[in-house]
């Protein structure tokens, strides 16, 4: 299966969440089969990101979104932990500080968009500035539904200056989610990760599922895509992102950049020192 054709949103048409099973796995797969295909793409995607690093002209730009306990921390630890960290870096959005509310809502995510030959991700990204102050009403209708041209627009122009964009929705179901709370107080390791707004949010679930279908309608685009994970079997979600990321990379064709020195030179220093070192001996 070509996981990247497969949950690609489309970039007409409305999107209706209830038309995507967040229980969908590929029938041929298991957990079993998937966590061996994940350590067998290792190798291929730790040489793709070497090679992007190594090219030094473009840049690979990854946003997590989904609902609380959707998986975005379980991504990063299990995907982007195979990633070399020399050239991976990851940036997590949080309640706007002062300084980031006095500038424009894209200002603070600018700041963190990768340079030449980087990989980021951002878990969560510019679309808190159409979910949750929307849903919460943290700011006018007028004000936040003019955001999907403007953040089209800015991931345009990250496109057009060598940066490709992939935006993943963590597609889980409420009693998946419910579930996950539940094994977090269940586990002293992970209790850190449970607050009361977890269970309050909850029941804005409608909300958030009609702010995330707008998003997805409005701002699915070639230059940046959005893809729509089932994600309630983390095992699943773990190997479609991981095959998703290798497909697009392997689309650019990088290719390693050719020396800048006389290679026969350098071999030949190395080999008269080597000599050198010999005699010396």
């Amino acid at each position: 299966m070509n996981y990247r054709k497969e949950f690609i949103v489309k970039s007409a048409g409305a999107v209706k969440l209830d038309n995507y099973d967040p229980d969908f796995t590929d029938k041929q797969e298991t957990k079993k089969s998937a966590l061996r295909k994940i350590g067998n793409l290792k190798t291929q995607i730790n040489e793709l990101q070497f090679n992007l690093y190594a090219e030094q002209k473009r840049s690979l730009l990854i946003c997590l979104q989904g609902l609380d306990a959707a998986g975005k921390d379980g991504v990063i630890r299990h995907v982007i932990g195979l990633l070399n960290p020399q050239g991976c870096r990851v940036v997590s959005f949080k309640q706007p500080s002062a300084e980031e509310l006095a500038h424009d809502f894209l200002w603070r995510i600018e700041l963190q968009t990768p340079k030449r030959g980087e990989m980021v991700v951002f878990n969560r990204s510019q679309y808190e500035d159409v979910l949750i102050v929307r849903v919460h009403n943290l700011v006018p209708k007028k004000v936040w539904s003019n955001r999907y041209k403007q953040i089209n627009a800015f991931e345009r122009l990250l496109a057009d200056n060598g940066t490709h964009i992939l935006k993943f929705f963590l597609h889980i179901s409420k009693e998946e989610q419910l579930t996950r709370f539940e094994q977090r107080l269940d586990d002293p390791g992970r209790r850190w990760k449970i607050s009361e707004a977890d269970y309050s949010e909850r029941g804005f679930w409608d909300d958030y599922k009609k702010a995330y279908e707008d998003v997805l309608s409005n701002c699915s685009t070639v230059d940046a895509p959005w893809f729509v994970i089932p994600s309630n079997h983390k095992w699943f979600r773990d190997l479609v992102i991981t095959k998703i990321i290798i497909e697009t990379l392997q689309k650019l064709h990088i290719e390693i950049p050719k020396p800048t020195v006389n290679i026969e030179d350098i071999r030949k220093k190395y080999h008269e020192a080597a000599e050198e070192k010999d005699k010396k001996e």
